[in-house]
Order: structure tokens, then sequence, then C-alpha cells
């Protein structure tokens, strides 16, 4: 008995130095604690969902959840007017500042390779590039890639360079990007329950940026790419909800005060006062249907088919426009409107070419309301601030102009300055998005629920290696004792 004793202390003692010097690396001593402090009341609620998803990483499968990610920036035109994010690519991770844009569909980062790119950025941030060869996780999309047939039929993929699936498209301002297409890991925190968050990463395809024109070559809003947030199968949102990892929804809220930034989500953002109106069918952007504008109340003039969707047309919620576009028809009606309603109270101006007017007083009061009529009920009221930004200097003060510009070829665009100060809601599933007036710099609520029922395989979403490889060699080495421990009883 005592020599089984003894033997039985030397594999735990093996164990514990095997264990812990795995690569060179001195044993250490691990310090245990309670998960939940024992003078604490847990929620029974909060023990499910952290033991759901242990159980799921025990099974080596995942219950997927909402990702949250954080968001710089500002609507406001004298200080860039754009919003951003950071996302982690590649092994080992690097964080990367990109443009938050519903009106594209791919995420794209600047290559290491690119010979026309800024080098500095006048939002005061430091560029980084994306170096395939620095990423021990990245591989390049070829030519005979599943992915790459799809895609060519597309405007943005082609295969005109050796065998690496390329891509080219340009933006409405007529900047432009191009160059390959990348797999690699996109990490992030995914929030499976109350106060529960878990460390992931899934392989996505993204562009890998080597040309830029216009715009995006100028230093003074230089950023580190796009996050396309579109519709197609290749934007992130489709990629890792079809793979069950994030829900069909994604959500944001732009702070238009300040300093600006917000929130940005993978998932749905929760308000009971929220109003949805159906997305446009068969449409490329994110379509919806406008049916008339109000101002005071007073519907303008307008012929309601002017803002019909039809190909090339209708009105698209975009993030990656900082301002409003309404067609021809209906932007005329609207500044006389805003004309009529201010005139005893304020005295017009022209600033570049843009209705503005001075005030000697707060705008509070003067200026009028403003409603967009959507389909399905839904209205969109736009306080001051989503209509009115303030001009350059003239003889007598800074004006107010009319942040609303005319629409080119019967397209409107809802832009940042609409879109902030408002939590939006884009319910692919259920194809249709919700708007709200909120304070974006609160904190919202978010549905966990829709991916409860979701499970994918371990092998498109992936955790700490280092974690995991540890888990092996204990799970290894407990098999040894064991087994050894058996055969002397026997």
């Amino acid at each position: 008995m005592k020599f089984l004793i003894v033997l039985l202390l030397l594999f735990v003692a093996a164990a514990a130095v095997f264990c812990g010097g795995v690569g060179g690396f001195p044993a250490r001593v691990l310090t245990l604690e309670r998960a939940f402090p024992a003078n604490r009341r847990v929620e029974l609620e909060v023990l499910r969902t952290r033991d759901r998803v242990r159980h799921a990483r025990i099974l080596q499968q995942f219950s997927g959840g909402i990702v949250d990610f954080n968001v710089a920036g500002t609507s406001d035109p004298n200080y860039g007017g754009l919003y951003f994010t950071k996302v982690k690519l590649g092994s080992p991770a690097k964080e990367f500042n990109v443009q938050i844009d519903t009106g594209s569909d791919i995420l794209w980062i600047t290559c290491s390779s690119c010979s026309n790119c800024p080098k500095s950025s006048g939002f005061g941030i430091d560029l980084n590039f994306f170096d395939t060869g620095s990423s021990s996780t990245a591989s390049t999309v070829s030519c005979s890639d599943s992915m790459c047939s799809s895609l060519v039929q597309t405007s943005d993929a082609s295969c005109s360079e050796g065998n690496q699936c390329g891509y080219s498209f340009q933006y409405g301002d007529g900047s432009g990007t191009s160059g390959n297409y990348v797999m690699d890991l996109l990490h992030f925190d995914t929030i499976v329950g109350p106060s529960v968050v878990a460390n992931s990463s899934a392989s996505i395809a993204f562009g890998c940026s080597t040309h830029q024109t216009g715009s995006l070559t100028k230093p003074e809003k230089a950023i580190d790419g796009i996050f396309g947030f579109g519709q197609h199968s290749l934007s992130v949102v489709s990629q890792l909800s079809s793979r069950g990892i994030t829900p069909n929804v994604f959500s944001h809220c732009l702070k238009g005060d300040g300093t600006g930034g917000g929130k940005l989500v993978l998932g749905e953002i929760l308000d009971p006062t929220m109003v949805y109106s159906p997305l446009a069918p068969s449409q490329p952007h994110y379509n919806l249907d406008l049916q008339s504008i109000a101002v005071n109340g007073q519907m303008l003039p307008v012929d309601p088919t002017v803002f019909a969707t039809s190909d090339n047309r209708g009105t698209v919620v975009d993030t990656g426009t900082t301002l409003t576009f309404l067609v021809a028809e209906a932007f005329e009606p609207f500044v006389n409107a805003i004309n009529s309603a201010v005139s005893q109270l304020t005295t017009p101006v022209i600033s570049k070419g843009t209705q503005c007017y001075l005030v000697t007083s707060s705008i509070t009061g003067i200026f009028p309301n403003v409603s967009l009529n959507f389909a399905g009920g839904a209205a969109m009221i736009l306080k001051l601030e989503n209509y009115l930004v303030l001009g350059d200097p003239v003889e007598g003060g800074t004006p107010w102009c009319i942040g609303f510009q005319k629409g080119q070829n019967g397209v409107s665009i809802l832009g940042d300055l609409v879109l902030k100060d408002k939590i939006f809601v884009y319910d692919l599933s259920k194809k249709r998005i919700g708007w709200t007036d909120y304070n974006c710099s609160n904190d919202v609520n978010v549905s966990i629920s829709a991916s409860k029922d979701k499970f994918r395989n371990a092998g498109e979403l992936s955790e700490n290696s280092s974690s995991r490889t540890a888990s092996v060699l204990q799970a290894l080495l407990l098999h040894i004792v064991v087994v050894a421990l058996g055969s002397l009883l026997w």
C-alpha cells in the first residue's frame, strides 16, 4: 500500500512539473478563487448562462451571442464627419481603426504593401497596416476558392492577377480601393449572458487594400479601412450570422454632441419606444419606403412617387454619409418650408451656396420640427440638430445652415446628421429597420435570446490556444495516472 501511495505522489508531481514546464516555462502555482463570492447572491439565470457557455465549450460547441464594439468619431463635418470603431485581426491580434459604413459590404484594411496610401491621419490616430506575412493564421483567397467563384459574378471580385482573388470597387464620392481578399481571425468579446463574456475569434474573409484613390488618399481623413455592414454574403455580419456566431441583426447608437462616439452591437438593442419600417425588397442597400415629409406638421407639396424605390432610386440609410440628401423634387419645397417657418425670427444668408440663418438668440423655439414618414406608419422625428449645422462665420456672426443637400438621380440618402442620437436596429431576419430617439451616452439593453438555440462546430470559433493546449495536457496526464493506478490495483 505504501508503494502505491508513493507511486501516486510521483505521478502527481510529474504531472505538475510537466504542465508547468511546457515550452520551457517554469512550473507555476495557480490560485483558485470563486467565480462568484460566497457572500454575494447570484441570480439563477446568471448561473444557468455561465454553465451553458461552459458546457458548450466542453462539447466543443458555442451557442453564439452578441458582440459589442466601441465607437469613436462624430457627425460634425468640421471634425471629420465620420464614425469609426476598432477591429482586431490576425495572430498575434492587431488593432485597426475602421469607418462604420452601412452603405457598403466589405471589411477592408490597408495592406502594408500599399504604395499610395496615407501614412498619417488628421484624426490624431496612428495608422496601422495589415501584413499577411506577420500573421500566423492569415491566408490569401485563391481564384479556385468557392467564395471567390461566387464573388466573380459581382463587381466586387476578380481574378485578373495571378491566382489571388482580388477586388475593386468605388464609393459614391468617387474614391476607390482595390486589393486582394484574405482569410484571417477576427477577435472579439461575445456577450452571451448577464455579466458573462467569452473571448472569441472566428475566421473571416476581408479585403487587403493595395491601391486607393480619391478622398481615401488624403491624410486629413485617413483611417485604417472601412467596415462594411451591408447585406452581401461577404459582409462580416453575414459571415458571422450564417454560422450562428451572432444573430442576423446589428444595431448602432451614434452620439451627436460633444466628442461623439456611441455604441455598435452585432445583436439587437431593445427599447419599448422603437418603431419599425420594412426594408424595400430586392435592393442592394438598406432602402426604406419614404412616403412624405412634414415641417411643423404640414406635409410638403411633393408627389409621393418621387420617393418610390426602383432600380437606382429610393431612400438609403448610410452611416458612411455625413449629411443628408433629398431628391431634387423634395429639396426645394423643404428649404422653402424652413424659410417660411423662421423668416420673422432670423436673418437669411447664403453661405457657399447653402441656405443659412443668423440667429441672435438660442435656436430653440425658432426652428420647426421635421418628420420623415415611412411605410408602416413609422415616423422619424428630426430635432434641430438633425437638419442644421453650424456654417462658416459671415458678417454678423456664425450662421446655422441647412445640412440637407440636393440629391442626385432620384436617390435620397439618410446620413449621420439624421441618424445620430437615435438607436437604429437593422433586423435582417425580419427585413426591417427600427429606430427611436436615445441619449447614446447611456447604457443600452440588448437581446441575447436570438441565438440561444443555435450551435456550431468549434472549428468556426476559436478560443485562446494556450488555455486549450493546457487543458489537453492536463486531461492526458490525468488519464496516465488513472491507467497506472488501475493497473497496480488490478
